[in-house]
Order: structure tokens, then C-alpha cells, then sequence
């Protein structure tokens, strides 16, 4: 995605839907808070809570842009030298929800700035991500 404020998309975000994997199975509740670093990198702070542990689980990690910053496409780190893809492929003009893919279709995220979004709106979010490739078969929602 070109034309990518980072500013604007700072703050707290939360997971309405996403491809499940190992490093978030089970959670609930899941917010994503990220916050510009001085030197250009991005913040990342993940949060979920773990109902089968019965407590609140965060990882801290950092993000940096592959070039040009107005080009939603990020490389993050939770885990040392490891990055994974961050790509913003759909955002709305105000910057309330975004739909991101990782390094490929089997990583996928819808966000929010609201816990709630309107069933229609949610659907046709989804309509987009399987246009852009992501089997819907795979996707669940994430309570919040």
C-alpha cells in the first residue's frame, strides 16, 4: 500500500479476525499498540489473554520499514533476529481498520481501532481479504 502515513497509524489496535498460529493460539482479547521509535523503527506491543492459563500475555517486539515509509511494508522481530512481514494491504481514508498479510496468505490479521466493528462492514472486510487471496476457511474471529 503507497501513500502510508505512520503517524497516523500509531496507537492501539484491535484483532477482530486472523489466521491462527502458534504464537497467539487461543488468545482472546488481542490488542496491538505501536508507537514510533527515534531512529524510524516502529514499537510493537502484542497482548492477548490466555483463558486456558487464566492470565494476560504481552510480547514486546520492533518493526522497520523495507524502504520508503510511505509504503505499508514492514519486516518485525518478537524473537531476536527473526522478522516476519507486516503489509498493510487495506486501510480506510480515516485509518480505523486495516487488513494486514504477512510474508505470505497464511498469515493474515483484521484490525480495528474499535473493539467492535458492524457486522456489514466486518463482512465486506473480509470480502476484500479473500480478493486479495486469504481462504477465508482459515480465518477466525478473535473475541474481544
Amino acid at each position: 500500500m503507497t501513500g502510508f502515513d505512520a503517524k497516523r497509524y500509531m496507537g492501539t489496535w484491535y484483532e477482530l479476525a486472523r489466521i491462527e498460529h502458534s504464537f497467539e493460539k487461543g488468545l482472546t482479547q488481542v490488542s496491538a499498540q505501536y508507537s514510533l521509535n527515534d531512529d524510524g523503527t516502529v514499537a510493537v506491543v502484542n497482548r492477548g489473554y490466555d483463558a486456558s492459563k487464566k492470565e494476560w500475555r504481552q510480547a514486546n517486539g520492533k518493526a522497520q520499514f523495507l524502504g520508503d515509509p510511505s509504503i505499508a511494508a514492514l519486516k518485525v522481530s518478537f524473537f531476536g533476529p527473526f522478522y516476519g512481514g507486516y503489509n498493510v494491504v487495506g486501510l480506510d481514508d480515516q485509518y480505523q481498520t486495516s487488513l494486514v498479510i504477512g510474508n505470505s496468505l497464511d498469515y493474515f490479521w483484521l484490525l480495528s481501532r474499535s473493539k467492535i466493528i458492524p457486522e456489514q462492514h466486518f463482512r465486506r472486510l473480509l470480502e476484500k481479504a479473500q480478493s486479495l487471496g486469504v481462504d477465508l476457511s482459515q480465518v477466525q474471529v478473535v473475541p474481544q
